[in-house]
């Protein structure tokens, strides 16, 4: 049973956009792994937690949230000019505080693939599996 929860992301295809999706045994694990996805379609080279930053975000709904704290990611991201390998969620009642790492962006290290716009409305769901593991997926707009 275990080994079916064990957390993990994916990419998977949207024409111009890429889609991210993480999964884990919580909500909170998967939006966790959906944030190594995002971060994983804009560097390959790994990430150093040199920098910690708080976040949080609110959402009426899982799903929303789940939009939130993507955006909440990016706007880190392109207001610090940094790139984020290790996140921290907790999910509290309609929103997240987290804890997220990581490093300023070295444009010859972490040869930028992209520059993430937003999550979108597009394929957003947060759910469990059949399997009871947690789900979390939408496009990103790239």
């Amino acid at each position: 049973m275990e080994e079916r929860l064990n957390a993990g992301w994916k990419h998977f295809p949207h024409a111009a956009d890429i889609g991210v999706c993480g999964y884990g045994p919580s909500a909170g694990a998967a939006f966790e792994q959906a944030a190594l996805a995002l971060t994983a379609a804009v560097t390959s080279a790994g990430v150093q937690p040199l920098v910690r930053v708080d976040v949080a975000c609110q959402g009426r709904d899982l799903e929303l949230l789940f939009a939130a704290w993507l955006n909440a990611v990016i706007y880190e991201m392109s207001v610090r000019k940094m790139v984020f390998g290790r996140f921290d969620v907790q999910l509290t009642d309609g929103g997240l505080t987290a804890r997220i790492w990581g490093e300023p962006v070295d444009r010859r290290r972490h040869e930028p693939a992209c520059e993430p716009k937003g999550a979108t409305y597009t394929a957003l769901k947060v759910a469990r599996d059949a399997q009871g593991r947690w789900q979390a997926c939408c496009v990103i707009d790239v």
